[in-house]
């Protein structure tokens, strides 16, 4: 744990027992991370210029982001405190405003870059979405008070998203909410009319299920869908009042929570899953957002719970440093977690998990008492078929466990390449107390096939089902391996995997289909290492011939230098592979070896008696069959 770089008021056991964060605390985090980020203004005050490599977008567009996600956290803070703003926090994003449109597009030292199509110039068009919001939150407090001049010059620039062509995923959503502001201040029109119509088809089209958004017409299921496809049309509803809208996209948001809010550790930590990690704690803002707008299953201090665990888990692990800036990566500086659009300010996104400040201090949210996180009460297995996701939780050591069978980041149109592989979808496993390892390094979590020298790798993503009964549950998917040298493919060349999961145990069992004359199998595990607190192992149950430990010297964004076992044995043609698999920390846990009691393999099916209670599992290939129980 870290000290903070600025003052929080004293922990609150008797009401937050689990973090003792209130209110209060929220307030104090928000200020502290504003007051930091504002000593990089520029004089206008219309870009915050935060040291750092700049993205891919430019340091324009970079100190454009500073601004507008940071506007975002003063925006909560002061609406939620309904307009008192004890720092003056407005009043400084009033001046930017004005400094920034007055000649937008202008290369001198205040002026805001133009918004144009994401495939030129886009990123502004993500922070008008956030400048837009924070001017509909604090309505009477800054924009009223505008001088007309500045309010017309903000409306144009602002125009720029409606007119462009946003990335075809949640980015939809940035014109949606620059109409919606728009409109709330009586200058909507057809054309404002029109994009709040384009993004509400889309999440029509996106909508998958079970409380599931794929981002884009992909499969690509992640935390977007809590910061940014359930928060944009929500929010919006709340803010205008619209009943309709309220009730078709709340609905769809307090399904989302009945499996999400099972996502973050005992410790608070949200699952290392997904791109934009880097903004942290907005893990959180679909939880937050439940609980102000009414649309959650979950009681109020469990809401409290989970949002000040995200908040608090970051904040003790060095997400802020010395100087109280967030850095770009998951505890302090990780460069593995970033993406290319990564930028000094990106992890200023975490400003969404602010909007729980919306919650008047009356709230329940925060007059209750904290309760325990799903993940603190008894072992849960969850599956999703919809997404082909499979949830499992240990109350033990309070784990949380996600076994991807359904999300990958490939769009529809892309074909399947080695380089398309991201570490942050393509794994079998992911976790809140582990991240993947780094491209260079050797994957966790993975089943390859090593043909001429060459590993494969793990890319689009396709569910062949999943389901769950009392205690346990299941997931499966199929893909091709590809390879990032030699021929990209190997004909016929097919792995389909099932992963069956019980307290802490994950059964993962493979069948490889078309494997050539000299290929080799190879299976990780999760991959520990100091600081860690958990451990890893695997057991190879059928088809494996040895096993070993592997280094990952870059790391996860848990340990500086990292470890994982690996299975491996010579395959041809048709080979069934079985093993079991955990990650825990319980002190002094029993061996994989004696949770078993026997295997058996008839042809294509795989048979596992599970020592202790006498239970069975079942898994069959083609058709694929998975069966739990007694007998």
């Amino acid at each position: 744990m870290t000290s903070l770089p600025f003052q929080l008021p004293r922990e609150d056991r008797a009401t937050s027992p689990y973090t003792g964060y209130t209110r209060a605390h929220w307030e104090a985090a928000a200020d502290g991370l504003l007051d930091a980020a504002w000593k990089w203004a520029t004089p206008g005050r219309a870009l915050l210029d935060l040291p750092g490599r700049p993205s891919g977008s430019g340091v324009r567009s970079d100190g454009l982001e500073g601004y507008a996600r940071t506007f975002l956290t003063a925006a909560f803070r002061v609406a939620g405190a309904r307009g008192e703003d004890p720092h003056n926090w407005l009043e400084r994003y009033a001046d930017g405003l004005t400094s920034g449109t007055r000649t937008a597009g202008r290369d001198d030292a205040e002026s805001w870059p133009l918004i144009q199509d994401h495939t030129v110039f886009g990123q502004p068009m993500v922070e008008s979405a956030s400048v837009a919001i924070g001017l509909r939150l604090t309505r009477p407090w800054l924009w009223d008070r505008l001088d007309p001049g500045t309010r017309d010059r903000a409306e144009e620039w602002l125009r720029g998203a409606l007119r462009h062509t946003p990335a075809p995923n949640n980015w939809y959503l940035f014109p949606f909410s620059v109409a919606g502001f728009l409109e709330s201040v009586g200058r909507g029109d057809a054309e404002t009319a029109r994009a709040r119509q384009r993004a509400l088809d889309l999440l029509e089209v996106w909508y998958r299920g079970e409380g599931w958004y794929a981002d884009g017409d992909g499969r690509a299921f992640d935390h977007y869908n809590g910061w940014a496809l359930h928060l944009y049309p929500v929010l919006d509803a709340y803010l205008s009042g619209d009943a309709e809208l309220s009730a078709h996209h709340g609905a769809r948001l307090r399904e989302h929570l009945e499996s999400f809010s099972l996502m973050f550790g005992a410790d608070g930590a949200p699952l290392h899953f997904g791109r934009s990690l880097t903004y942290r704690f907005a893990a959180g803002a679909a939880v937050g957002m439940g609980a102000v707008s009414g649309h959650t299953p979950l009681a109020p201090g469990v809401s409290r719970r989970l949002v000040s665990g995200a908040l608090r888990y970051f904040l003790e692990r060095g997400s802020a440093g010395e100087d109280g800036l967030l850095s770009l990566g998951w505890h302090g500086p990780h460069d593995a977690t970033l993406q290319t659009y990564s930028g000094p300010a990106s992890p200023y996104w975490a400003s969404k998990a602010f909007v729980a400040l919306l919650a008047p201090a009356e709230h329940p949210l925060w007059t209750a008492d904290e309760e325990p996180a799903p993940s603190e009460g008894p072992d849960r297995v969850l599956s999703l078929p919809s997404p082909g996701l499979l949830v499992q939780s240990t109350r033990a050591d309070g784990i949380v466990r996600l076994h991807n069978h359904g999300s990958n980041h490939v769009r529809p149109h892309e074909g399947e390449s080695a380089g398309l592989s991201d570490p942050l979808y393509a794994r079998l496993a992911y976790s809140t107390a582990t991240g993947p390892t780094a491209p260079a390094n050797t994957a966790d979590n993975h089943l390859s096939v090593r043909v001429g020298g060459f590993r494969s790798s793990r890319v689009r993503i396709r569910p062949l089902g999943a389901g769950h009964g009392d205690g346990w549950g299941w997931a499966a998917s199929w893909h091709t391996p590809v390879f990032a040298g030699g021929p990209p493919t190997v004909p016929g060349l097919r792995v389909e995997s099932v992963t069956v999961v019980r307290g802490r145990y994950e059964l993962r069992v493979h069948r490889v289909l078309g494997a050539p004359a000299g290929a080799r199998a190879e299976e990780t595990g999760w991959a520990t290492g100091a600081p860690d607190r958990v451990c890893s192992a695997l057991l190879g149950l059928h088809g494996w011939a040895e096993r070993e430990e592997v280094r990952a010297p870059q790391g996860t964004a848990f340990a500086r230098w990292a470890a994982l076992p690996r299975l491996g044995a010579d395959v041809e043609g048709t080979g069934i592979f079985a093993a079991l698999a955990t990650l825990t920390a319980e002190p002094d846990a029993a061996p994989l070896a004696s949770a078993v009691s026997g295997v058996d393999v008839d042809g294509e099916t795989v048979v596992v008696r599970w020592a202790g209670d006498g239970t069975t599992t079942r898994v069959a290939f083609a058709p694929l069959e998975v069966t739990h129980g007694l007998g």
